[in-house]
This record gives structure tokens, sequence and C-alpha cells, in this order.
């Protein structure tokens, strides 16, 4: 692991060159302490650097090309700017009243949710909001918008959607790191439900508009309900977590800008319990480490759902198009390969990479150097090394982990031999093509599944292998390709430590999700 990191560091010639640090990443202050916490250092700390480009574009892009249609009743998408009136609900289509970046590390749910929260945040350098974005749509096409983005003013909601030609409702459901605090979710969220009131917000707005249309700002599974099945609910779009664009992206799908192509990355369930296996949510073990035996194995998720015959309200890897597709002409090609051979022998020594002083005293502080409060030193308090560890349980059995200090050659795993496993796990054995028609009037995108059923008692019904996301004009077709690796058609085999193919029959799907399987194939 030191080697890793020190590595990277000579890579890049830090051991030559030293670049001033430009940003301080505990405050947006210009001048401040370069040791934050210890407040040490005054000086010129962040010199706001803007290194984004065209940054907005792609993000506009992605947050577009990632949004999952799960529903288009009576083609009720692509909107086209100019219907009577365009009516916005939802606290998650507006603004955060404190600003985007009102809420240290986004440790919060005001507003639409372009960002989770935690420590790998980052600050918006602005944020479009889907109420802005759909105003500047209608606007542009001289029609008529109203907004309510308070979930909880029921008259005036009401009213509006009463009034409506067309409602568009934002709801939302946020998570984030475990050292923030939203709402009673400590970093995980509590359960599956919409927050802020977003499921009676979906309710009154449905009962009084008969083109309702939900989109969805969250950052995994949310229950639905019965929406899909109701009819004043034309359209159901997932739109993740999209970022600084959020508002353009959201507009493009929805003006057909953009044609739909993504496809959803978990299964949307009826219920919590349908899922099968759930969350720890509180410790188990009092104040020790909390213990999980995973007794569900690989059913998570739609391996669970099929295993059980329960049917979702939207399978994993599904999502709609405004055009349509036909699977046809599987084709299996099989490669010849060698057979499987584990990896034998040994491992070379540890590295050696210098002779290392035995002597401590070669280890204290310099005597010059200026400490910093709270910083971590390479060096020794003292030559007494139970002084310097400071540990109650300095040298007793354990303390140095059993083979730690071993640096002669080991016996190679079998299932080893190079980062990712055994090489020949990712021999390719069959190759699948399939032709992929668009068969409505508009371009589109399809991302077309491989899915693999390994055949054994044990083994989930399929499992996911491969897919492609394919760009294809009106009335042309396209080839979908996926290589099957020896990894692919695999089981891991705990009695030997290594990767088996079984006996069992395998077979092969192709389709457009996990549930839609069209085209099939027995592996020989």
């Amino acid at each position: 692991m030191a080697i890793r990191i020190i590595a990277a560091w000579y890579f890049v010639g830090r051991d030559n060159t030293s670049v001033p640090i430009n940003f301080d990443s505990w405050t947006l202050d210009t001048y401040g302490y370069q040791h934050f916490v210890a407040n040490e250092g005054f000086g010129l700390i962040n010199e706001h650097v803007d290194v984004r480009a065209d940054h907005g574009n792609l993000i506009r892009q992605i947050g577009a090309a990632s949004t999952v249609l799960l529903k288009n009743a009576n083609n009720a998408l692509p909107l086209t700017g100019k219907e009577r009136l365009t009516a916005v609900f939802g606290n998650d289509a507006g603004d955060n009243p404190n600003g985007p970046n009102g809420c240290g590390d986004r440790g919060c749910d005001n507003g639409t949710l372009g960002m989770a929260w935690g420590s790998g945040t980052a600050n918006f350098p602005y944020l479009v909001t889907p109420e802005t974005a759909i105003q500047n749509e209608v606007l542009n096409n001289m029609g008529a918008v109203e907004s309510i983005t308070d979930n909880f003013a029921s008259m005036q909601i009401a009213t509006l959607a009463g009034r409506a030609s067309v409602a568009l409702v934002f709801v939302n459901a946020d998570s984030g790191e475990g050292y923030l605090d939203v709402d009673g979710n400590i970093g995980d969220r509590n359960n599956l439900t919409l927050w802020q009131g977003g499921d009676t917000l979906i309710q009154n707005v449905s009962a009084l508009c008969n083109n309702t249309i939900v989109i969805v700002h969250s950052v995994g599974p949310v229950l639905l309900g019965d929406y899909s099945k109701n009819p004043n609910i034309t359209a159901i779009l997932w739109a993740g977590v999209p970022g600084e664009q959020s508002g353009n992206s959201i507009a493009d799908v929805l003006y057909g800008r953009v044609n739909p192509g993504a496809k959803l990355p978990f299964t949307l369930a009826a219920t919590r319990e349908d899922y099968g296996t759930d969350l720890l949510y509180i410790p188990n073990k009092g104040t020790a480490a909390p213990q999980v035996s995973f007794t569900e194995g690989v059913f998570i998720d739609y391996r669970s759902l099929d295993e059980a015959e329960i049917q979702p309200v939207y399978e994993f890897g599904y999502g709609l198009s405004y055009t349509t597709f036909k699977y046809s002409k599987l084709q299996v090609t099989r490669r010849d390969t060698g057979p499987y051979l584990s990896t034998t022998g040994m491992t070379p020594p540890a590295y050696s990479l210098a002779t290392s002083s035995k002597d401590t005293s070669d280890y204290l502080f310099p005597s010059n150097i200026t400490r910093i409060p709270l910083y971590v030193y390479p060096y020794l308090n003292s030559t007494d090394l139970e002084t310097s560890a400071n540990e109650t349980d300095y040298a007793l059995p354990g303390f140095v982990p059993a083979g730690s200090q071993d640096g002669s050659p080991q016996p190679r795993i079998a299932a080893g031999g190079a980062p990712g496993g055994n090489p020949q796990l990712y021999d390719v054995l069959y190759q699948v093509d399939a032709s992929i028609t668009n068969t409505g009037s508009v371009a589109g995108e399809e991302v077309a599944q491989l899915y693999i059923s390994l055949g054994g008692p044990y083994d989930p019904k399929v499992v996911l292998r491969g897919f492609q996301r394919l760009s294809i004009q009106p009335n042309m077709t396209a080839n979908f390709h996926v290589d099957i690796t020896r990894r692919d058609i695999s089981n891991w085999d705990s009695a030997t430590q290594n990767w088996v193919i079984s006996n069992y029959t395998k077979k092969i799907y192709v389709g457009s999700s996990s549930r839609k399987l069209l085209l099939n194939s027995t592996l020989s």
C-alpha cells in the first residue's frame, strides 16, 4: 500500500518539483491560515482558479442522457411549450432560500436536489432549477406558466392544479455521509419514501389535473405506489441527482430536444419488503463493531425479486424512449481458447527499496523543526519506542500482526496472478451479436442488455453481464455486440478458492430490461 501511494508521488514528479497549493478545502476565504485547524501560517490560501472550461455543457448533456422515462401514456411527452397553462409544483423544482450552497456540504433538502450531502461534495458555481428552465422554455414559446414550490400550500396547490393543462410535479429523496443528520436521516435514508410530503403533493395535484407529470430526483430507489397505474399521471421520469444544470437537463427531455434513453440502475419495487434483504438500522453489538451475516448471498435487487417471483413496479434496466425498437438476429460465436490454468508458483520477495537504520535516535524530531499542532509527523518523540507509541498494549501479543514482517516469497493464489485475478478469467469465450432496429419516427438511443443464466440451483435466474448504448436513426439498424468472458460464466468455489465453470446449462438473453428478454440462446 505504501509503495502504491509513493509511486504516484514519484510518477508525477513531486520529488523534483513542488507546485504551490492554490486552494484550501476548509474555507472559501482568500486569506486565512494554511493550517486551518491549528490556526498556523496566515497568508494567501485561495486563488479561486476557475477550472471549469466548457464543463457546464457536458454536465447538461449527462443530466439529460441519464434521465429515465418510466411512463409516457398516450405520448404525453414531449411537451411543446405552448400548452395553455403549465403548472410547476414542488420544493424540488425551486431554489434553496439560502442559496445553492446555503447548507454546509449540502446537508439539507431545501430546494431542488442537485447534489447529495457529504465531504465529497463541491460548491455549485450556480444551480439552474427546473422552475427557471421550464419558465424560460414556456416564455420562449409565448406560453403561460405558474409555480408553487411550497409542498404544504394545500389550498393554492389545489387551485392551480385545477386550472393547469399540464402539471409538472417535482419530488425528491436525499442521503449522504453519516456525519450529517438531515431530518433524522444520519447519512443513509431511514426509508424509501419521498421527502417533504412528496406523496401527498403528487396525490393532491393528480386528483385535480388529468395530465400530471411526475419528476423524481433521488439518490436511489423510492416507493412510487400506484402512480404507474394512475390514469391522471401521464408520465413519470427518474432524473437522479443531476448537478448544476439540473433544470436545463430535465427541460431538454421534457421538451424533446433530447430523446431519453437511460435505464434504471436498480429496481423500483412496490414495497420495501419486496427487496428482500434489509439494512441494519441500529448497531447490533453495542459499542463493538456492528455485524451483518449477508445471508441473502447474491440475491439482491432484481435477483431477489426474480427468485421470489415478485412483480416490480419498474424492473432493473427498464426505461422508455420517444421512439420504439425491435430486437432480432441473435448470433452467438464460440471462440477457441485454451483450458483455464490456476496460478501456481511463488511470489517474489517483498521489495527492499533501501536499507534502514535500527537506531531509534535517527528518527527523532529534528531540533530545528517548528511543529504544527495536530499535524502527523514521521518522527519519534523518544528513543524509547514504548514511550513514543503511547499505547497501553504496546508489545503485547498481536500488537504486530503475525506475518506482517515476513518479506519472503509466498505461494501464489490460484485465482490470482494479476490485478483483477487470473488473466485467463478475461479470455473471451463467446461473442454475442444482435440487430437493434429503430422502428419509430425519431432518432433515439437504446441500451441493449445481455443477461446470462448460470443454470445452477443456487444461481440467480439471470445476471447482467453486458450492455451497449446504441444511437439509431429512424428505420435504421445498429449492431449490438458483447463479449462473454470466462469470468462471466464462472462460479466461485469456496472449497478450492477458485473460479469454476459448472456443468449446468448456460443460457444467454438479450433484451431491453431484466424482465423484457426478447432474444435467447443456449451456450454450446
